[in-house]
């Protein structure tokens, strides 16, 4: 018997390791896939793009916020992935009824880590999980090396439009940006506020806006119409997954890190 605890503090009792597994979180797919489990895998989301070949080898079975219990059902899976940011609390109840849902929860690189290492042991993947562990870690030393001669500059991070919203407090977007040197002009808010552009540089100390790439697609003329409210903003479309994305995503994370900051 294995009892393991997950990421919210809820504790699961297996009898076997768990075979076939649903995941309702994209970033959590690909590390599943990293770690050497792609014939685990029974069903994904339709956002679960990387790696690309799985929406065709794969069952969708809806998105994130809108899942196809029937569907899962069908799969008849050992184990349903989720996440608490995700995936509502509502959809985890309705999944705990066809069969054990891992949540995870993640806000730091700690968090990160703990998770690989957690699906190591629930998979019986211990050797690939410390693998992965020990790549992303000497990968983060190297990027900590690299960024420290940096300055800090104030940003904005924005994440959809109509309204305009921005990555707060309470986010691993949040701790990407701090690891660099990017100062959160919304710190003082939690998750994603809505905010007033005429406000957002008010004392004229805004450097950056990064516009993301995901969820909403942001492009070049969103970010001429934003910086029109601030006194010298740079506007920069970044890549969201590289921002948000959580898991072995990490790795290319760090490269992509270097690359923008050489190129502002």
């Amino acid at each position: 018997m294995k009892q393991l605890k997950d990421q919210i503090g809820f504790s699961h009792s297996f009898e076997t390791t768990p075979k076939r597994i649903v995941s309702l979180v994209p970033s959590q797919t690909e590390l599943l896939y990293d770690l050497g489990l792609e014939e685990n895998i029974a069903g994904i989301t339709k956002f679960c793009v990387h790696p690309y070949h799985l929406k065709s080898t794969k069952k969708i079975v809806g998105g994130t916020k809108k899942v196809n219990y029937d569907k899962i059902r069908l799969l008849n899976p050992d184990i349903i992935i989720c996440n608490k940011e995700e995936n509502t609390q509502g959809i985890v109840e309705e999944l705990k009824k066809i069969c054990t849902v891992w949540v995870t929860d993640i806000f730091t690189l700690e968090d990160n880590f703990q998770m690989i290492t957690d699906f190591g042991q629930l998979f019986d993947k211990r050797t690939e999980a410390r693998k992965w562990n020990d790549k992303l870690a000497f990968a983060l030393s190297d990027f900590k090396n690299f960024i420290q001669d940096f300055p800090i500059r104030n940003v904005a991070y924005f994440i959809w439009k109509n309204p305009y919203m921005t990555a707060g407090s309470g986010t691993f977007i949040d701790e990407l940006l701090k690891l660099n040197h990017f100062q959160n002009q919304y710190a003082s808010q939690e998750r994603y506020p809505e905010i007033d552009l005429e406000k957002m540089d008010a004392d004229g100390s805004l450097d950056l806006v990064l516009l993301s790439s995901e969820p909403f697609p942001f492009k070049a003329e969103d970010g001429y119409d934003i910086v029109k409210s601030t006194d010298n903003a740079q506007a920069v479309l970044v890549d969201g997954e590289m921002f948000s994305w959580y898991g072995t995503r990490l790795l290319k994370a760090f490269d992509y890190f270097k690359y923008l900051h050489n190129s502002i």
